[in-house]
């Protein structure tokens, strides 16, 4: 919850009460209010009651009677982050960790959040020119930005998962701060999302000698020596089609470097160190191949030793709904230096392990953009007055509270079981099984909880009323920052046919490795008897998840890439529900626990098969799709 120094939330004049409070102000006799806070949230409107009673000439103040929702440490007050831990860490581990995150959760509140408020204040400014007319190129950045960047060095933000203190932990461990920082990190959990990215590109490369220097910058906690690393893909054609829309192109130099050339229209933290990017090798002639076998993946550093940028102009920074916090430019190369780190035509494999951890980073953003709304929805329930008595007594209200609750269970726990497999496989200790459920998870969750922290973070604004649609109370920046989750690092439809890739790639196995988890997770729960309700819901739609794949098996590629959104939803609700069912099944599993996974558990669990009941997926209904969408269109006279 933010102030603006020039106006502070809840005390604005221009915070007025709506009109029928106005008109009909409430009895005295009919606020009602809770042990422990009756007292003061009595004393506090039945003060607004009086003023409101009062001739409007002769009120003081014309402030809004509203009390700002105050959150403590988000460790200690996240329930269920604090269970899973305590579930699945070794006690060692635990021990530490608890105290690690209970130390940053005190830091997030007292220095972080304050922080993070200025970030949005003061947004990065580009000048081109000095004053003398000489391009210059620079990214002004505010102070509070940069010393984002110092912390996220003190606190290990990428060292903590490329240390291994705590083998197969250490990922989780830092995925855990990572989404308790996201939400007061002003926008700087994206470039640390690449840069986590670039550090396990080149880890997975064998970290060789020309970039073991960057790679020690990358996961430094050195302030004085962290780099931040770009992530340069997007270019003039735009989109996630970079097979066709690259046309950088990188001419070999005679001391084997490269020299690059091209625009790059979308480069996020454009401020960062060094940076990743796809380009086209050109031969002796100067040809260069195209689709994706022609790309190849490059290393360079954004600025020489001297401080000016390496052979890039910046066109200008980007004009952004959200994430206004972070610099994104368009770019010009114009013979950057740069190295050659894949083998040449491999670039899309190489960088593919970079997109799988700026993929969990979307997860993770989405994941914390929704605890943080919750957080604050339900801590101003507590404080709210409205029609005699406290929002968390109107039980409709609770309801929807409890509805966005519900779906951000699901997203944690789908979250943390990306992050234990990915532990796993980067401590080589994952099974074949492991790394084949991975690979379907990250693209399933990263779609899934994109949407579902888009939908989560509108409502909760919604349960603030008109306060909610108020700038300076920091809301519409968490509502605008969380909307890019579904678009970046792929859109949904683009990561549900890449779920389809990965299930053919995997020749069934995937899929295979998929039910038998899912139905182990499930057996956990057998003497846990209200559990029954969901453990029969999730067998239901297994049922029909399996009737859907023999059915569509027999389809043409087209049934498949119809149905691909409703089969990614499918996989995502039944994998969700596994895991909370198999939470709720632990010995010390909450009556909360176990409410959570029932009511997970009634949603439709499996809409592939009722649209495929439906004749959703047929080709006929593929083109009913084009006639409906560009009925009374220019476009309708055409053939579509």
């Amino acid at each position: 919850w933010r102030s603006r120094a020039t106006c502070k939330p809840w005390q604005s004049g221009r915070f007025l009460l709506r009109i029928w409070e106005r008109r009909q102000p409430p009895s005295r006799k009919g606020i009602n209010t809770t042990a422990g806070q009756g007292q003061q949230v009595g004393t506090q409107e039945k003060q607004a009651l009086e003023d409101l009673e009062m001739p409007l000439a002769r009120r003081e103040t014309e402030t809004l009677f509203q009390e700002q929702p105050q959150t403590g440490n988000q460790y200690l007050e996240d329930a269920l982050l604090r269970s899973y831990l305590k579930t699945h860490l070794p006690p060692k581990v635990l021990e530490e960790v608890n105290q690690d995150l209970e130390r940053f959760g005190t830091r997030l509140l007292t220095k972080i959040k304050p922080l993070g408020w200025e970030c949005e204040l003061n947004p990065p400014v580009f000048r081109q020119y000095d004053a003398w007319g000489q391009r210059v190129d620079h990214i002004v950045t505010c102070s509070a930005w940069r010393r984002m960047k110092e912390i996220a060095a003190e606190e290990g933000l990428i060292a903590e998962a490329y240390e291994r203190r705590y083998s197969n932990w250490s990922r989780l461990h830092q995925a855990v701060k990572l989404y308790l920082f996201s939400s007061f990190s002003g926008g700087f959990n994206c470039p640390l999302a690449m840069t986590d990215g670039a550090a396990k590109v080149i880890e997975s490369l064998g970290i060789p000698g020309s970039l073991k220097n960057a790679f020690d910058h990358l996961t430094s906690r050195d302030p004085k020596k962290f780099w931040t690393s770009g992530q340069w893909m997007t270019e003039r054609r735009g989109g996630s089609d970079v097979a066709n829309g690259t046309e950088t192109v990188a001419r070999k130099q005679p001391d084997g470097t490269y020299r690059l050339y091209g625009f790059k229209w979308f480069t996020s933290a454009a401020d960062s160190d060094v940076t990743l990017t796809l380009a086209r090798v050109a031969d002796a002639e100067g040809q260069v191949k195209q689709g994706s076998s022609g790309l190849s993946l490059f290393f360079l550093k954004v600025r020489d030793e001297e401080g000016k940028l390496n052979s890039i102009q910046v066109q200008r920074l980007k004009d952004k709904l959200g994430t206004r916090q972070m610099a994104t430019a368009e770019l010009w190369l114009d013979g950057a230096k740069a190295e050659l780190i894949s083998a040449e035509g491999r670039g899309v494999a190489s960088i593919s392990n970079m997109l799988n951890i700026t993929r969990i980073h979307n997860v993770i953003g989405a994941v914390a953009s929704m605890r943080r709304m919750i957080s604050l929805s339900r801590e101003y329930a507590r404080r709210r007055v409205a029609f005699g008595k406290l929002l968390k007594d109107h039980p409709l209200h609770m309801q929807t509270i409890a509805r966005m609750e519900v779906q951000t269970r699901g997203a944690f726990l789908l979250l943390m079981e990306i992050v234990r497999l990915l532990g796993l496989a980067e401590t080589n200790v994952a099974s074949e099984r492991d790394q084949l459920l991975l690979r379907l998870l990250i693209p399933v969750a990263k779609l899934y909880t994109g949407k579902q922290a888009s939908a989560v973070v509108v409502e909760a604004m919604e349960s603030f009323g008109g306060q909610g649609y108020m700038e300076d109370t920091g809301l519409p920046v968490i509502v605008r920052d969380t909307l890019v989750l579904s678009i970046w690092e792929g859109t949904t439809n683009i990561l549900s046919l890449d779920v389809l890739r990965s299930l053919t790639k995997s020749q069934g196995q995937g899929m295979a490795v998929f039910f038998s988890t899912v139905q182990k997770k499930m057996e956990l729960a057998s003497s846990t008897a209200k559990l029954e309700p969901a453990v029969k819901q999730m067998r239901d739609a297994i049922s029909s998840l399996t009737q859907f794949l023999q059915a569509a098996g027999s389809k043409g590629a087209v049934t498949m890439e119809l149905a691909a959104r409703d089969f990614s939803y499918t996989l995502a609700r039944i994998y969700a529900g596994a895991l909370l069912i198999e939470h709720a099944a632990r010995p010390d599993a909450s009556s909360t626990d176990i409410s959570a996974a029932r009511r997970w558990c009634k949603q439709e669990l499996c809409p592939v098969a009722t649209e495929w009941e439906n004749s959703s997926y047929e080709a006929e209904e593929a083109r009913v799709d084009s006639a409906l969408v560009y009925e009374g269109s220019p476009a309708c006279g055409s053939r579509l």
